[in-house]
């Protein structure tokens, strides 16, 4: 499974992770740079080390995939609109895989 892959089927999962340090929540704004870092954060906690560059790309081809499903807003080329809500239950990232 690739890593786009594992942030599509784990959307919720990985938005709950992210919630816990940035600001994250129903029709709030989020940046570029705090999903790249929400990103690579969350793939070291799975052992998994992605390059800047990596997570650069992967975080282009995330949000563009969240525009397309109207998760997000895009309002300028590095900031969205978060269009959803979030689950109360939290799984550990470790769970995930």
């Amino acid at each position: 499974m690739n890593y786009l892959d594992i942030l599509k089927s784990n959307q919720d999962i990985f938005f709950n992770f992210m919630k816990a340090k940035y600001p994250v929540y129903y029709n709030s704004n989020i940046f570029l740079k705090d999903i790249l870092y929400a990103i690579r954060s969350f793939f070291e906690k799975k052992n998994t080390e992605l390059s800047y560059s990596a997570a650069e790309n992967l975080t282009m081809e995330f949000t563009g995939y969240l525009e397309n499903q109207n998760d997000l807003t895009r309002l300028d080329a590095n900031t969205w609109k978060v269009n959803f809500t979030f689950e109360n239950n939290v799984k550990q990232v470790a769970e995930v895989l």
